[in-house]
């Protein structure tokens, strides 16, 4: 398992919560067949690959804007700021399966799945979503103090 549940901060939604834990799944069993087409360098195991990348990438479009649609309408004052790592994240993410289905290089993918995609997902939940959870609870911008 690459991403425990439990390293990855509860927001005040829930619905967020369990988009997290659907890119957790996701991206585990994306990981899983990554190690087994490295022990296997088979067509269908490649393919399986292709496939959970492709789904994983599908529903983080999906995840994004189902919170950026709420972003709008709660009128989220940072909501330009969040979008562009929305936009950003995506923009990596299609980058990588345009380099993995030409060239089909597990070790420059498995670094990304391993060395990027959790720290970006720890690091964007506990700042970014944490806020915009807060602010669709609460309605108000909460400012913490040191």
């Amino acid at each position: 398992m690459l991403i425990e549940k439990s390293r990855v901060a509860v927001v005040d939604m829930d619905f967020m919560n369990d988009l997290h834990s659907e890119d957790i799944e996701i991206i585990n069993t994306l990981f899983d067949n990554i190690i087994k087409y490295e022990k296997n360098r088979s067509q269908e195991n490649k393919e399986t690959i292709t496939r959970e990348y492709k789904m994983w990438h599908k529903h983080t479009i999906n995840h994004f804007k189902t919170e950026e649609d709420l972003m709008i309408q709660k009128q989220f004052p940072p909501y330009m700021m969040h979008k562009s790592e929305h936009d950003r994240a995506l923009n990596i993410m299609q980058n990588e399966l345009d380099k993995w289905e030409s060239s089909y290089d597990i070790d420059a993918l498995k670094r990304y799945i391993i060395e990027d995609v959790p720290l970006w997902l720890e690091q964007h939940i506990s700042t970014m979503d944490t806020i915009t959870a807060s602010f669709f609870k609460s309605g108000t911008m909460m400012c913490h103090q040191s």
